[in-house]
């Protein structure tokens, strides 16, 4: 019974990480595409959170003044994420392009403290530290670079799942036994 079990769940897993390998392969494809539909997805989240926190507003006898002003905020950031989609994917640029700059800005002070400390890998870690720090920059220009080194990750990720549950799959008997 428990055989069964692990052997449902594992299927689920591999329906799931085929789901993410597809969206992976997407976002390779078309990023600019699918960070518009995802966009859309999130404003129209947004509009319906807001409207149903107003009619929760509305029906409840209890009148919280907070809770209009979320579902105002909710519904106009909603409204504006639906009129211009590209918003999110911009932001979204600016955070990872920002995060690596900054990374590779941390590694460059590593790079200080190695010299001093008269180490050999000083000079390594000074190229490794401008390559990040350029390619922070290059995410911060170029926004479909950023999300198709995300879609390879999760295609990556995907597959490597499929691959461990299907070698789960095939021993379980093996870890049952034990």
């Amino acid at each position: 019974m428990f055989e069964k079990f692990l052997k449902r769940s594992n299927w689920a897993d591999i329906i799931i990480s085929t789901i993410f390998a597809l969206l992976g392969i997407l976002l390779i494809a078309k990023p600019n595409e699918m960070m518009s539909g995802i966009s859309k997805l999130l404003g129209a989240v947004f509009v319906a959170m807001g409207f149903l926190r107003i009619v929760d507003y509305f029906t409840s006898k209890e009148k919280e003044d907070y809770l209009l002003t979320i579902s105002l905020i909710f519904v106009v950031m909603g409204a504006i994420i639906l009129i211009k989609p590209d918003i999110i994917g911009n932001i979204f640029n600016i955070f990872v392009g920002l995060w690596i700059i900054i990374s590779g800005i941390r590694n460059f002070q590593t790079t200080l403290v190695w010299k001093e400390v008269k180490s050999g890998y000083w000079t390594a870690t000074l190229l490794f530290s401008m390559l990040i720090i350029i390619a922070g920059i290059v995410i911060l220009v170029t926004s479909t670079i950023a999300l198709r080194i995300i879609g390879i990750m999760i295609t990556v990720y995907a597959i490597l799942d499929i691959i461990t549950r299907y070698i789960f799959m095939k021993k379980i008997k093996d870890f049952l036994k034990d």
